[in-house]
């Protein structure tokens, strides 16, 4: 059974890492799937190329984890992978909602997969990508408690280069 665990990681976070961990376990299998959404390019801090390279380092200790970009509709790459389930982590019920209605939408186009929800463990809860981007660009060091040490060396990186 393959799982996706698909997102911007923008860059992926400690919280992200937990959930994949986790889900190691769970699954033989699981390939974090980057979208490529050409009207979002500019929300991205990193580049696709940039973010792929992060996610490889920082998972290359998770031997059943692969690293890949994808464009267009998730459930068409479910297809294309025949990966069946969508791996979808929560940190708070506002996330729960949202996830929710993308998995009854995914289910309806495509019945063969399966949305499996993994919570974040609490002392991740209040990180998120765009919050950990913010602390970062006034510099602080405070994010390597947040992200994985490749998205807090590329961090660093890209708000020096910024200034």
């Amino acid at each position: 059974m393959k799982a996706v665990f698909p997102g911007s990681f923008d860059p992926i976070t400690n919280g992200h890492m937990d959930v994949l961990s986790r889900a190691c376990k769970l699954f033989p299998e699981v390939t974090l799937a980057v979208l490529q959404n050409p009207r979002k390019v500019s929300k991205h801090l990193f580049t696709i190329e940039e973010r792929l390279e992060i996610l490889r380092k920082a998972t290359e200790h998770l031997p059943n984890v692969r690293v890949e970009a994808f464009g267009g509709l998730l459930v068409d790459y479910m297809r294309e992978t025949k990966a069946t389930v969508i791996l979808r982590g929560l940190r708070a019920v506002s996330d729960y909602e949202y996830e929710l209605q993308i998995a009854h939408l995914n289910r309806q186009m495509n019945p063969d997969v399966e949305t499996v929800f993994i919570m974040a463990a609490t002392r991740w809860s209040y990180v998120s990508s765009s919050m950990v981007k913010e602390i970062a660009s006034y510099g602080s060091k405070e994010i390597t408690k947040m992200v994985p040490p490749a998205s807090a060396e590329a961090l660093f990186r890209k708000f020096a280069d910024l200034q």
